[in-house]
């Protein structure tokens, strides 16, 4: 009776463990691209990037003290993709704090107009950039953000307002005295 009990509450355990189970992909959709190169040759497989999902997995699970499956929210799969995304970060996040900017939540330790050493920089730097930008062409990040849907080029810079992105930053400079 009692190996029947112990079968019971095993056979139980695994059901519930089913239940509660999380499954995790990885699609690399990056061919031979050099990003694709790089990350199978310095961060490994699609494999490896299962287990670093269910690592991190496990690891927000015990951050957040949420160690029994009833204290997790019901999440039935995570699946990374691995895209070839040409954008600059410096520019996604700069887009990111334009909003900010726009929105009125400019932080303290922003740099002022004109700062920073590069226009992809990121965050304020490109923020106030951008607003530079939209202020000679009202819309240009809205058309710009719209443009990169499907990839990033520098050219869009010339498409909507007339000069390469590089000489919009040495005029932007300039007209700030940096």
């Amino acid at each position: 009776m009692a190996c029947h009990k112990i079968f019971l509450a095993i056979s139980l355990m695994l059901v519930v463990s089913m239940v509660n189970a999380v499954d995790f992909s990885v699609f690399d959709n990056t061919g031979n691209s050099p990003g694709g190169r790089r990350f199978r040759d310095e961060i490994g497989s699609v494999s490896y990037g299962e287990q670093s999902l269910r690592s991190a997995t496990d690891f927000t699970w015990r951050l957040f003290q949420q160690t029994n499956h009833s204290d997790r929210r019901d999440v039935k799969m995570i699946t990374l993709f691995m895209e070839n995304g040409r954008t600059p970060v410096g520019l996604i996040e700069g887009i990111a704090d334009y909003v900010r900017l726009k929105a009125g939540y400019v932080a303290s330790h922003w740099v002022g107009a004109g700062g920073g050493d590069r226009w992809d920089q990121g965050y304020d730097v490109t923020a106030r950039f951008l607003d530079y930008c939209n202020d000679l062409r009202n819309g240009f990040v809205a058309e710009l953000n719209k443009k990169m849907r499907n990839g990033y080029s520098d050219g869009y810079f010339v498409d909507l307002i007339g000069k390469d992105v590089n000489q919009l930053w040495r005029e932007y400079k300039a007209k700030y005295g940096q």
